[in-house]
């Protein structure tokens, strides 16, 4: 029986990646069930069980618009005692005021690339979603707030197609130039491909944004997400987010599908000798329950054959 994949060491790739865990919040926001909170916190504590430092654990968003989360307050305190970071989205100034009555200490925003899915996403354009941001960001800051910066389709837009390398700059600088202290790169769809991560990670770094500052946020929709991740760790980046189960996508983009499993990139971080303090039988048996909770497989091929019974 294969638990673990034996350990081969690539040369060129970073010692350490931190996992920035979002089954909780993007895996479970466009479920058409809604999922007790008492199990949404379970969840979260499993998680964390497995070694995950940092889970994404609600939004802030109006429940007419993500009814899934809309129990962002009740819970929250049944979290409290968890040793990990648990973030949260804040949309505006509302969602903030929310989450600082909560005692929320690390936030995220969540801005777009392109102007359709601004508009779709956001109802505004590129440039006003940024003048939106700017006041969440800076008050934030200065209440000594960790600020993260979404950033959605980095790659292709099902509206616009490809996304030009130097658009995806401008918007990733301004985020920056804002005060977020991190970036998650956004492939939305799911179609990007190594090549493309190069050239964007490259015109990042020349517009003095580095990977320290990065996280890749990649969907397996063309089966890239992995090869897509592997790329990103050769030009450094060492914050990769993944779903456990690999559950969900993205509500407002019918074609995002398929989250990275966490699983799936703990088995190839494992293999490369890559630590990640993630215990990958407790996260599968984390992902299997879970599974079990929404009544359906997971969509892990990890959590698939690790979990198969002879």
């Amino acid at each position: 029986m294969i638990g673990l994949p034996m350990t081969v060491p690539a040369p060129g790739l970073p010692a350490r990646v931190r996992i920035h865990e979002v089954g909780a919040r993007d895996g479970l926001q466009n479920e058409q069930t809604t999922v007790p909170v008492e199990v949404k916190a379970e969840f979260v504590r499993r998680l964390a069980g497995a070694g995950l430092t940092t889970i994404e654990a609600t939004s802030f968003v109006h429940p007419r618009w993500v009814p899934q989360l809309a129990d962002a307050e009740e819970l929250l305190p049944l979290l409290t005692g968890v040793a990990a970071d648990l973030p949260v989205l804040v949309p505006n100034e509302r969602g903030l005021d929310r989450a600082v009555a909560q005692g929320v200490r690390r936030i995220a925003v969540f801005g777009s690339a392109t102007e359709t899915f601004a508009a779709r996403n956001l109802n505004r354009t590129v440039d006003e979603s940024l003048a939106m941001f700017e006041p969440v960001v800076a008050r934030a800051k200065d209440a000594g707030m960790h600020v993260r910066g979404y950033l959605s389709m980095c790659f292709g837009d099902p509206w616009e197609g490809a996304v030009p390398v130097p658009q995806v700059v401008r918007v990733a600088k301004a985020l920056v130039d804002l005060g977020c202290d991190e970036l998650s790169l956004g492939d939305t769809i799911g179609v990007a491909t190594p090549g493309h991560v190069a050239a964007l990670l490259d015109g990042l770094a020349g517009a003095g944004v580095g990977t320290d500052r990065i996280g890749v946020h990649f969907h397996d929709t063309y089966g890239q997400a992995l090869a897509n991740t592997y790329e990103a760790l050769r030009h450094g980046v060492t914050t990769v987010d993944a779903s456990a189960g690999g559950l969900g996508g993205c509500p407002y983009a019918k074609s995002a599908t398929g989250n990275l499993a966490t699983e799936d990139l703990v088995w190839m971080l494992d293999g490369l000798g890559i630590e990640t303090g993630v215990d990958l039988a407790a996260l599968t048996a984390t992902s299997v329950w879970m599974a079990e909770q929404l009544g359906r497989p997971s969509p892990s091929r990890t959590v698939r054959a690790l979990s198969h019974k002879e």
